[in-house]
């Protein structure tokens, strides 16, 4: 079993901790109603996807 020949020091371990972090959802408009959604899922607000309504809402 491989095992690390010296302590890995508090620096090192911060650096290599500090890109594990929370991403931000990457929001565009829908098209046809404006309402910010997540790309490439159904618009909660209107119910369309893609020019098409495939989800019927009470809006």
């Amino acid at each position: 079993m491989a095992v690390p020949a010296r302590k890995t020091s508090k620096t090192k371990k911060r650096m290599r901790r500090g890109n594990i972090k929370l991403q931000v959802p990457n929001l565009s408009a829908c098209p046809n109603c404006g309402e910010l959604r997540m790309s490439h899922v159904v618009c909660p607000n209107c119910g369309f996807y893609d020019g098409r309504q495939v989800v019927k809402t009470n809006n």
